[in-house]
């Protein structure tokens, strides 16, 4: 065991280890340690032959990079256009019919939309824009379920040169006029509502009770998606179909340079106003594409890629839109949930449009494993190829689930990290080139420069402390829209001259980077610093564990003490003798001091639309605190759920 003086302590040790398989790696489009090799040696010019390989410019460079911390220019002085990327270049070379994307509605309508479909559309929505009054640098807010018309949208934005700010469809009229304030958008692009679960989701009485706080909207546009009867404000609100049935084909992409913005992104506050993050133009095409080819090893010419994550949120931004459409790659949209109408629904999915990539979430991965490996075994996955997780660390035993029961044990899994602020993966396998170990995003990907440091800024060569990033990379953020003070408090302050990423992170004895999760979720127990991601880890290491969720509540003797929250497989009982069972478990893998005070057994965590697990509010319950805001959960009747049976004994306490 660690010293207890160290930053986050490292109980854990994961000793299994996947190489790449053989087959794999003689097909990869990288198997040995050249791209780290020259990033190695000339990270400007590397990040400069990656611009030029991956990225069409009309104008080029006058310098790689430009910094003055914390505030970096890239391809200074180079010119471009984002949609122009995704869309022209691909039609203009010949592969116009190539699909874009399979979409999927939740009611079981579908779509199949070439490449040529998409710029016919976005060249149409583009000149709506125009029509409307929007000229560039304009700010447009968008507020869609995962319909296509919501790519259609952005890139129409990036194409006449006016960022776009998303706001994800599960959020509160609240949420969304914050947001279209602090941007001062012009324009909202919404839609009558979305399917969930089979019902309908209204999303137009949102955005009209946000645009009455909302005086800089000029104009509402509304898809017809679900049918329901909507308010249309005269002068203001406007039908999708009816704009663009009379709209042009043909819009010539506006040259952006390469720091112009191209959207805002807003990460959800619950303490402080929501920061509005801005990603320009160049660098972050240039690195989205980037890594989407390599840590996907994409070989978009027969490769069926589906990132299962929703675009509102920077995954869907990167990963669903401009990065695989920059690489001409075929992808697969879902509109709906995974158990809607059955709990096979992804597998269907696969299986139908013969997916090769699928890049998902933890959480997710670990309802599935809930809900037993027989759903994916009843569906052909042999089209797999290879498989993603991002959001937040994966435990090894989900990762070894997945690995098995989904990727049928052949396909490689690249654990990403990367943040909305750092707008690309940063922390991942190669999977031609990377030995993989379950639980660990590996290394720093080419031209990444990351350590991790301990209290006084340190770093440490192994052991537990905090990720820090040490110089630039093309993707990052440049900035809080309208308070560079506050980036610069908030991401630099905290260690000279490094990038705080506010994630704890533990080096191994072969220097694997382990991602633990939040600083904010670390607990002190007894002078101890130990992660939630650790104990939750320890304990869905047991085999009647679906999924857990670990938090600190305040102790008179050891200051903080352990309160897991537990979801067992769908063929467990919940009972006092399980519950001592694995808190004896916990701590035989971990230690004694790791031993949770609590488990209360719940059939749901509390988890967002986006499927994060809100720990936040399970701290309220343990501390016997009035809850927090919940309006951002998928179903905020579950934190009421876990709080009765918290109160109500079904706890076994030591």
């Amino acid at each position: 065991m660690s010293d207890h003086s160290a930053a986050i302590e490292d109980f854990l040790l994961e000793r299994r280890t996947f190489p790449p398989p053989r087959a794999f790696r003689d097909a990869a489009a990288v198997s040995d340690r050249s791209l780290y090799e020259a990033a190695d040696a000339d990270w400007e010019g590397f990040w400069a032959a990656q611009a030029r390989e991956l990225v069409d410019w009309y104008e080029p460079w006058t310098s790689v990079c430009e910094w003055d911390l914390p505030f970096a220019t890239w391809f200074a002085g180079a010119k471009l256009n984002v949609s122009y990327n995704c869309l022209d270049r691909h039609v203009e070379a010949g592969q116009g019919d190539r699909v874009a994307f399979f979409w999927e509605g939740e009611p079981g309508d579908r779509r199949v939309i070439t490449y040529s479909d998409l710029l016919d559309e976005v060249c149409r929505f583009a000149n709506v824009l125009k029509g409307l009054g929007v000229e560039r640098g304009d700010r447009v807010a968008i507020y869609m379920p995962m319909i296509p018309e919501l790519p259609v949208a952005m890139l129409a934005c990036a194409r006449i040169g006016a960022p776009h700010s998303i706001v994800f469809g599960g959020f509160s009229s609240e949420a969304l006029a914050g947001r279209i304030q602090d941007a001062r958008a012009e324009v909202l692009v919404t839609a009558d509502g979305g399917w969930r679960r089979g019902t309908i989701s209204g999303l137009k009485p949102n955005a009209d009770a946000a645009c009455a706080e909302c005086p800089t909207i000029r104009h509402v546009v509304v898809v017809r998606r679900t049918g329901q009867e909507v308010a249309m404000v005269d002068g203001r609100d406007l039908w999708w179909h009816d704009l663009m049935g009379g709209a042009a084909t043909e819009c010539a992409p506006e040259r952006m340079d390469s720091e112009d913005l191209l959207y805002l992104l807003y990460t959800s506050g619950t303490t402080a106003k929501p920061k509005g993050i801005m990603h320009t133009t160049g660098g972050y095409l240039t690195q989205i594409a980037f890594t989407h080819k390599y840590v996907f090893d994409l070989k978009a010419e027969s490769d069926v890629y589906w990132c299962a994550a929703d675009i509102g949120w920077v995954t869907g931004h990167s990963y669903i839109v401009y990065g695989p459409l920059a690489n001409g790659a075929t992808g697969v949209m879902y509109e709906g949930t995974p158990d809607f109408p059955d709990r096979d629904r992804w597998w269907e999915i696969i299986e139908r449009y013969r997916v090769s990539i699928l890049y998902t979430a933890p959480t997710a991965i670990r309802t599935f494993m809930k809900w037993g490996s027989e759903l994916p075994a009843k569906h052909d996955l042999s089209s797999l190829r290879l498989l993603g997780s991002v959001g937040e660390p994966i435990n090894p035993e989900a990762w070894v689930w997945y690995h098995e029961n989904i990727g049928g044990g052949r396909c490689p899994v690249v654990d990403t990290w990367w943040q909305t602020e750092t707008g690309s993966i940063l922390i991942s396998p190669l999977p031609g080139v990377t030995t993989l170990k379950p639980g660990s995003a590996t290394f720093p990907l080419p031209g990444v420069g990351a350590e991790v440091v301990d209290d006084h800024g340190n770093r440490v060569e192994k052991g537990g402390g905090y990720l820090c990033l040490t110089r630039p990379w093309p993707a990052m953020l440049r900035g809080i829209y309208g308070d560079p003070e506050r980036y610069r408090q908030t991401y630099w302050s905290r260690f000279e001259g490094r990038y705080f990423a506010g994630d704890g992170a533990k080096v191994d004895d072969d220097g694997y980077l382990w991602l633990l999760g939040r600083v904010d979720d670390v607990m002190n127990v007894s002078g101890h610093r130990i992660s939630t991601t650790e104990v939750e880890s320890a304990l869905v290491d047991h085999p009647a564990v679906a999924e857990a969720a670990v938090v600190g509540a305040q102790d008179p003797t050891t200051g903080q003490a352990i309160v897991a929250y537990v979801t067992l497989k769908a063929s467990e009982v919940a009972s006092e003798e399980r519950g001592e069972e694995l808190r004896t478990h916990v701590a035989s893998v971990i230690g004694p001091i790791a031993r949770p005070r609590t488990v209360i057994f719940t059939d749901e965590l509390p988890k967002t639309r986006s499927g994060k697990i809100m720990r936040r509010l399970l701290a309220d319950v343990a501390n016997g605190r009035s809850l927090g805001d919940t309006t951002t959960l998928a179903d905020p009747s579950v934190v009421e759920e876990i709080r009765s049976r918290a109160s109500g004994g079904s706890a076994d306490e030591e």
